[in-house]
């Protein structure tokens, strides 16, 4: 994911300028993610101003010898380049700044993650791993945890040389987790203050620019005519801002929307603002200088800008900050622009340029504000942003469902501003908004004051994700989902839903390999299913349990739980699963030892598969039948049922199936003595496949019968 410069409006905590000429002024980096522009700039790439002094520091902060080097030692670990600062500082811009530098000696890529959400909430080191394992291509297992994927991350960074940049990082036990033990990797990491804990770390701490950068940072902003004829001012000014960049990007929006206020004049008013003294020192002069902005925005405006504080990870387009204001969309898109040029937003970076970015320095401000509206209308504008990404939600779906099918036609019926115009547009838009969606939902989950939005918010993304992604690639944020799920029903008391998020879990759980957490998620599914009085839920959870014992190799309980199933599908006259559980009886039976049961078992499945009128179903348990009479020590009755398998298969027009068949009983008549008819079997099962596909089509067919 691309974060940015979240410290500063517009596009960079300062040291930023809304835009260059000079491609060797451009922040770039080396394929993995694109940094964003700068304020007014469309998202295109900014110059860096100023830090000098400090860039030269960080620069021989990596020549220096480390304490393992001195010793006669080899680092065991990355180097850690700390840039500490207060929101606003500039310290976001100028660790972009060292990576794009330094991003030639690192051939494996600039990487980039931020440690905290725009609210202030840490982001669990769990989803930093996943971000960082995506930029190469790594997909981690769903539900893992902290240690497993911060060793997938250490994995993955042993054999490559990379710049890895960890922005606002909340304390050290963000970022040690993740640094590399290798010592050609780098880790340029942001924080407030120092990362105690982390050794052989010295911050680059920043204060203020100097004044002559600070002046070229306003000059671009307000043109060099009004700086020229009152230099005096614009140092006057950068006094006011503490030489803060992000003071100085509003100060200089405020200008540059106003061509006849001089730079004095701004200077003035900033000087008359009394201090807040319950405002830390150093927040003072971006809060006077958001405050002198704010008020000489029209109230409409303001409300709008106060309510971007709502959206979710701080990112907003159109269609969000219309549904927040209840305005129209392009009232919206206008209003944001207006934002863009005066420093308050920036564009997010993204190809289409429709996403907007909050500053993470300014939310604090606007939520600070928000207690200018009343709770109902804060809760009705939270409604209609939810509202409005259900619907945009349920488009991305319907759009990836074949033509004149009952989704398309409901999807015709949506206004035009809530359409796609084709899967390529929605997945692509999907993609861009995915974390501030997933964010969105946590939100909503945890606010507790709207969970029937929450709910569907929940249910579109899970459908838009597997229409677009499918369940196995979309299972790490799949897995999420329905713990959020299952929040909601816990606090609300809803048992169908509670079962169906434990079994949901539960799958992705006996997925990864951890099939004592997810016989403890079917346990539960189970009593919740009972307590919703579901047959469904409480028969499915059954089996879940049954084939969670039957991965740990306890075939009596798996026995026992499959029996359990089969008996309520028997008593609801459900063939289909009665069918199938018998099949599930008998390969446990036959993994047991114990061949009349699981002889009695798959012949009872194709007894079940013969009454639907499943004849591959039924082949497929006669198949299996034969394999347990020969285990059995029975290979002539085990000729017989495979000779009876491969009718029905062939009567089924089963190809594969059926040439699978043939070469098992093949395999059966080396065994009893009778190598001629062996070799007619196989004969005949390489015209059925071709010669050399066979081995692999028996493979996958012996598989699919033993499920």
């Amino acid at each position: 994911m691309v974060y940015g410069s979240p410290d500063a409006p517009g596009g960079g905590e300062g040291g930023l300028s809304p835009a260059s000429n000079d491609p060797g002024d451009h922040l770039v980096d080396s394929g993995l993610d694109a940094a964003p522009g700068a304020p007014g700039s469309g998202g295109g790439p900014a110059a860096f101003f100023g830090r000098v002094r400090e860039i030269k520091a960080l620069h021989e902060d990596i020549e220096r010898a480390g304490l393992n080097t001195i010793s006669g030692r080899k680092e065991p670990r990355a180097r850690v380049l700390l840039v500490a600062g207060r929101p606003g500082s500039g310290r976001t811009a100028l660790a972009h700044e060292i990576a794009r530098r330094l991003a030639d000696r690192y051939p494996d890529g600039v990487v980039r993650a931020r440690l905290t959400e725009t609210g202030g909430d840490a982001v669990p080191t769990e989803a930093t791993a996943r971000e960082i394992l995506a930029a190469f291509g790594i997909t981690g297992p769903p539900g893992a945890g902290e240690d497993q994927l911060s060793e997938m991350v250490r994995e993955a960074l042993a054999v490559r040389r990379v710049l890895l940049l960890l922005d606002d990082a909340a304390d050290a036990g963000q970022v040690d987790p993740l640094v590399p033990d290798n010592p050609d990797c780098l880790v340029v990491a942001v924080a407030q203050g120092p990362l105690t804990g982390i050794p052989d770390v010295r911050p680059c701490t920043l204060g203020g620019m100097d004044v002559k950068a600070a002046v070229d940072l306003l000059a671009r902003y307000t043109g060099a005519v009004r700086i020229t004829v009152d230099p005096q001012a614009a140092e006057a000014l950068v006094e006011e801002c503490g030489g803060q960049p992000a003071a100085l990007v509003l100060a200089g929006g405020w200008l540059a929307a106003r061509p006849t206020a001089s730079v004095a004049d701004v200077a003035a008013q900033l000087r008359a603002l009394p201090d807040d003294p319950g405002r830390p020192v150093g927040d003072r002069p971006l809060a006077r200088v958001f405050g002198l902005v704010y008020a000489t925005l029209a109230p409409s405006t303001a409300r709008i800008l106060r309510l971007l504080a709502l959206a979710p990870t701080g990112l907003t387009d159109a269609h969000t900050t219309s549904a927040l204001a209840g305005c129209s969309v392009t009232d919206a898109r206008t209003t944001l622009d207006g934002f863009v040029a005066v420093g308050m937003l920036r564009h997010a970076g993204d190809p289409a340029g429709e996403l907007y970015e909050v500053p993470a320095c300014l939310v604090p401000l606007l939520r600070g504000l928000l207690d200018q509206d009343r709770p109902g209308e804060l809760r009705l504008a939270r409604a209609r942003m939810l509202e409005r990404t259900v619907r945009l939600l349920q488009s991305c779906r319907a759009i990836t469902e074949p033509e004149g099918s009952a989704a398309r036609r409901k999807l015709s019926e949506l206004p035009r501003a809530l359409r796609f115009p084709d899967a390529a547009a929605a997945d692509d838009w999907l993609r861009t908004r995915l974390p501030a969606l997933i964010a969105s939902a946590r939100l909503a989950v945890a606010d507790g004051e709207l969970d029937t939005l929450a709910r569907r918010l929940v249910a579109a993304l899970v459908r838009a994700l597997a229409a677009h992604r499918g369940t196995e690639a979309a299972a790490p944020e799949l897995y999420g989902l329905h713990h959020l799920v299952l929040d909601i029903a816990r606090r609300r008391g809803l048992h169908r839903e509670q079962a169906a998020a434990l079994l949901n879990i539960g799958d992705l759980d006996a997925r990864t390999g951890r099939t004592h957490d997810a016989l403890a998620r079917y346990r539960a599914a189970l009593d919740a299913g009972r307590a919703a009085h579901d047959h469904y839920a409480t028969g499915r959870a059954m089996e879940s349990v049954g084939g969670a014992h039957q991965d740990l190799e306890d075939w009596q309980r798996a026995a026992d739980w499959y029996g359990r199933a089969l008996a309520q599908r028997i008593g609801r006259g459900e063939r289909a699963d009665e069918a199938r559980l018998y099949g599930r009886l008998g390969a446990v039976h036959a993994y047991a030892g114990r061949y009349v049961e699981a002889l009695r078992d798959w012949r009872a499945a194709a007894a079940g598969h013969r009454r639907l009128g499943d004849l591959t179903g039924q082949a497929r348990a006669l198949g299996e039948a034969a394999r347990v009479e020969e285990h059995a020590g029975h290979p002539y009755d085990s000729l017989r049922t495979s000779e009876e398998a491969v009718g029905w298969a062939r009567q089924a027009g089963d190809v594969r199936l059926e040439a699978a068949l043939r070469i098992r009983l093949a395999d059966t008549l080396d065994r009893v003595g009778d190598p001629t008819a062996a070799r007619l079997h196989r004969a005949v099962a390489d015209r059925l496949l071709g010669t050399e596909e066979d081995g692999s089509a028996y493979e996958i067919r012996s598989t699919s019968a033993q499920e």
